[in-house]
């Protein structure tokens, strides 16, 4: 089985912000078991130069130890390190913002929370200012950094460091993050919106204060989606590179749905209409629905690829399967791509 850094890492994360008593034993044999996941995780994939998960869950595994103010070894460090200066985070046809700003809190915790000599510290903080004028670099017209989901991660670097107040590119992104806070529908991806929409990053858990609450708390349920009568016809289109497909294009067709569906019932039905034998499987993550085979294609990490969705010609669509709603008439790409 493939380590579990970026889920255990998350989990950690969020214990630490709950307030747990002081060093419970199951707590300490979480964080022994991301020590033991940040070393198999390399180890698988040694030969290759690269974590066996990705560079994100790598950072997230060495933010969570920090945060929880335990000490990571130098070359666990080091590793991240070498990777942002050679550019390794980024992968083809996308983004690196995420991975760019969890390694950057990463950077930024070990630093401020003096768990590494003088030396090392200098390198980290130098990392970090390098990471934080490549996100303002990617800063979009629409004031995102990346995409939606990589900005609030891009902000709270910005927090973490005090300079949020100095760059125009924070209030940018901020005010793109207020006009588009309906796209936040996950706990995961709503955990990651809600330290930065109030001034705060992850780095802030490591020194709060617990104090006793009262337990105030209610649950609240999403607020339905507004209901939408007819019917819409969205074009589906599967493509695979070349050589390993020679054909490219492995399904093109029109596929009638409700007016509400999202893109996730559009390949339901895609699979229920026949005689084109459109086949699709999903796997559950905190994020949500994960497209990882499409007509018996398996998007795979040990070979980093996955399935790009997209809007045609070539944008990439900023939510997954289960959120994003195509429009009337509007062609899908899913796009077998490498990263």
């Amino acid at each position: 089985e493939r380590p579990e850094t970026g889920r255990l890492a998350l989990y950690l994360l969020g214990l630490r912000a709950t307030c747990p008593p002081p060093e419970p034993s199951p707590q300490r044999s979480l964080v022994t078991w991301l020590k033991y996941y940040l070393e198999e995780d390399w180890e698988g994939s040694r030969w290759h130069g690269h974590p066996l998960t990705s560079y994100y869950q790598y950072s997230l595994g060495v933010l969570a130890l920090c945060v929880h103010r335990k000490r990571v070894r130098e070359e666990v460090i080091r590793r991240l390190l070498a990777a942002e200066q050679h550019g390794k985070f980024r992968h083809a046809g996308g983004s690196a913002v995420d991975t760019e700003a969890v390694a950057a809190l990463a950077f930024a915790c070990l630093e401020q929370e003096r768990l590494v000599g003088a030396r090392l510290a200098v390198e980290l903080r130098a990392a970090t200012r390098r990471a934080r004028r490549r996100m303002v670099e990617a800063q979009g017209w629409d004031g995102f950094f990346g995409n939606v989901y990589s900005t609030p991660w891009a902000m709270q670097v910005f927090i973490a460091t005090n300079t949020c107040q100095t760059q125009p590119a924070y209030g940018r992104a901020m005010a793109a993050l207020l006009e588009n806070l309906d796209t936040f529908t996950t706990a995961a991806t709503i955990a990651q919106a809600l330290p930065a929409l109030h001034g705060h990053s992850y780095l802030d858990i490591a020194s709060m204060r617990c104090q006793e609450e009262t337990d105030m708390l209610t649950p609240i349920g999403p607020e339905p989606l507004p209901e939408m009568r007819g019917n819409k016809t969205v074009w589906l289109v599967v493509e695979c590179p070349q050589p390993q497909c020679p054909q490219h294009r492995l399904y093109d067709q029109p596929v009638p749905v409700p007016a509400s569906a999202s893109l996730l019932d559009v390949l339901r039905a895609a699979a229920a209409q026949g005689p084109h034998n459109f086949t699709f499987d999903t796997q559950d993550t905190p994020q949500g629905p994960f497209l990882s085979r499409v007509l018996g294609l398996e998007a795979r990490q040990q070979k980093r690829s996955y399935w790009q969705l997209l809007t045609a010609p070539s944008t990439s669509l900023q939510m997954g399967v289960a959120d994003y709603r195509p429009r009337d008439g509007e062609t899908v790409i899913l796009r077998l791509s490498k990263w």
